[in-house]
């Protein structure tokens, strides 16, 4: 009996979104087998994505060409689950979970040894806590893992996966980027051994490919991974674990704009496993949304002083009179340092002092920060033009340094702590996940040794030994114009000073023009419930999530009337229907293009966000001859 199937070719376009393919399908082939099929005048990969017992009237299906491998069924669901929800087409939100498979020309050696840290043996008993967290999550369900940094969440989803593990499920654990994957797959590997596989973006092709393949067989029953891995191709999939839920980095920023926090819940339900969110200051939405399993008490220690360093009282910066003294006393009598700068570069900005001119990338509409080689780089675009030696608008050589970066801290500190070896820890520094791997060990072996750098110092690090940490700036993100803006310096604070003293006597020492600042006052009191309480009565003011839900269409043209033009379109399509619109408003330039964004607030993302593709799809052909581009952002991190 001849066997049909629906089959979605891998193509970006959005007119082709709403079109179904049908092919004849050879035997053996199901739901899930990614096929080469021909397509117009070439040929395409293609997802099956339904099996049929006949083709449409009038349709002739043709053959498909070959199978080149198969993906989990669940894993189809979840895709096409992704282009609904994030209003994004079928081929690229099954493009996550099918990515190219380059072909094999040798053996390649699993990353996981070369881009992992020794793990700790497991403790000799649980607290417990710890014990009545293993015991809910076996019974299944969503679940916050919240508790003080060092109460013992790893130990937690170690255990939970050994359990899986006994009843033959796999699981997968999802950290934030890929800084904190050495110590993460490190610790797994401790435990599981040749069974953990490591997928995360900074892995070559061959790789990623290989480590797929072990999942895909069954070879690897645990995948440690940034947001990506949420897509591993493993069956049977009994527990997911999202560390430090509250980061952002979870949001993909490329169409499908997907949030692997939510994927994951999503995935949990298709597979029927547990989900378990963990951090030590989870997200409002969380903290309101999923069933608390807490942690209380600190493993080892108590949690630092923090103390606030009033800058408007200090004469010194970067480098304040406490924080060198505090510095000082390490150099004397030992101990390690991690300072937090979230600025790179020299300086954030160059600046004329007599016509008062900055310095700006020609393609975006941003300040152009000055790096060590006396460059002037935009981190946007990568636009790159030595510094001058006087300004181009009115010939005057006063030209100020405004702010500071990591390279100018690394200089300050080398000149005024020489005694103390320095690591910085940066985009500029740690491109390559061996060279990550290596400055976290050597920070981890070493004395008298300051750990600088930005949010990523911050985030998830377990070092014993570390006596001081330092917020050098802690006001770069408060005055951003973000409904999450105090939310996210709370949780670098807190996250931060959660680094020092957990085996040892620590201190915090956090620097600011602004000590009066709620965030502030709250993360230098460890008060995570009461900061919670205050943003979720605010939120609930305002309307914003988890009270509702955010959905913003970005558009981007050659020219700034073009992306608006399109944007009042879409609203005039939308108006009225499922929720309150905001804008359009334009935004900075990026890459030379000019942006604008509409905003709607609604209780019906996935309804609103589907609504706008299909008129994205209708308007796509207008859109190619102008040059304008859109993408649907459900539940933006930032606006």
């Amino acid at each position: 009996m001849t066997r049909f199937g629906t089959v979605v070719p891998l193509v970006t376009a959005r007119a082709l979104s709403a079109r179904e393919f049908t092919y004849e399908l050879p035997e053996g082939a199901d739901k899930g087998a990614v096929v080469s099929v021909p397509f117009g005048r070439s040929r395409a990969r293609g997802v099956v994505v339904e099996v049929v017992d006949a083709a449409p009237l009038g349709v002739k299906p043709v053959p498909v060409e070959k199978v080149v491998h198969e993906l989990p069924p669940s894993l189809v669901d979840l895709a096409l689950w992704i282009a609904e929800y994030y209003g994004s087409t079928p081929a690229r939100a099954l493009e996550l979970v099918a990515p190219v498979r380059r072909q094999r020309r040798k053996e390649q050696a699993s990353p996981v040894e070369r881009q992992s840290l020794e793990g700790e043996a497991a403790p000799a008993q649980l607290s417990p806590d710890q014990e009545r967290a293993l015991a809910r999550i076996a019974e299944g369900g969503r679940f916050l893992l919240y508790g003080p940094t060092g109460s013992g969440k790893t130990e937690v989803y170690l255990r939970a996966a050994a359990a899986a593990l006994e009843r033959g499920f796999g699981t997968i654990v999802l950290v934030p980027e890929i800084a904190l994957a050495p110590q993460t797959v490190g610790r797994f590997r401790a435990r599981f051994g040749d069974s953990v596989a490591l997928l995360h973006s900074g892995l070559t092709e061959a790789e990623r490919r290989d480590e797929r393949e072990r999942i895909a067989r069954g070879d690897a029953r645990i995948v440690v991974g940034a947001r990506s891995a949420i897509f591993a191709p493993m069956r049977g999939v009994g527990l997911i674990c999202v560390d430090e839920e509250h980061d952002p980095s979870y949001k993909q920023e490329s169409d499908p704009r997907y949030d692997a926090r939510t994927v994951a819940a999503k995935r949990a339900v298709l597979e029927g496993a547990a989900v378990v969110y963990g951090s030590a200051t989870p997200r409002p939405e969380s903290w309101a949304g999923l069933e608390r399993v807490e942690l209380r008490e600190r493993l080892g220690g108590r949690l630092p002083p923090v103390k606030l360093v009033d800058l408007r009282r200090e004469a010194g910066y970067p480098l304040s009179a406490p924080l060198l003294a505090a510095l000082g006393e390490i150099a004397e009598r030992g101990g390690k340092a991690i300072l937090l700068l979230n600025r790179r570069g020299i300086a954030p900005a160059l600046h004329c002092r007599a016509c008062g001119s900055t310095f700006r990338c020609p393609d975006c509409d941003v300040a152009l920060v000055l790096h060590r080689d006396e460059m002037l780089r935009c981190h946007h675009c990568a636009y790159a033009e030595p510094a001058p030696s006087e300004c181009p608008a009115c010939g005057s050589v006063e030209l100020a340094r405004i702010g500071a970066g990591t390279q100018r801290l690394e200089r300050e500190l080398a000149t005024k702590v020489p005694e103390l070896e320095l690591i910085r820890l940066d985009a500029d520094t740690a491109s390559r996940p061996e060279e990550l791997v290596a400055s976290l060990r050597r920070f981890r072996e070493t004395d008298r040794v300051v750990l600088l750098g930005t949010q990523m110092v911050a985030k998830g690090h377990h070092f014993s030994g570390v006596a001081l940490a330092a917020v050098v700036d802690a006001d770069t993100g408060l005055g951003l114009p973000d409904l999450r803006a105090e939310e996210r310096t709370f949780q670098l604070v807190t996250q931060l000073a959660g680094r020092s003293g957990r085996d040892a006597p620590g201190r915090v020492l956090v620097q600011t023009f602004q000590p009066d600042a709620r965030p502030l006052v709250l993360a230098a009191n460890h008060d995570v419930p009461r900061f919670l309480a205050d943003e979720l009565e605010r939120r609930r003011a305002l309307g914003y999530p988890p009270f509702g839900h955010l959905v913003r269409v970005l558009a981007s043209a050659p020219a700034e009337r073009a992306a608006l033009r399109l944007l009042e379109e879409l609203r005039a399509g939308l108006d009225g229907h499922e929720g309150r619109l905001l804008g359009p408003a334009p935004l900075f330039r990026l890459r030379g293009r000019h942006r604008a964004q509409l905003v709607a607030k609604t209780d019906e993302p996935r309804r609103l966000a589907g609504r706008t593709a299909r008129l994205l799809a209708a308007a796509a052909p207008a859109m190619r001859r102008a040059g304008v581009t859109a993408v649907v952002d459900v539940d933006p991190q930032s606006l």
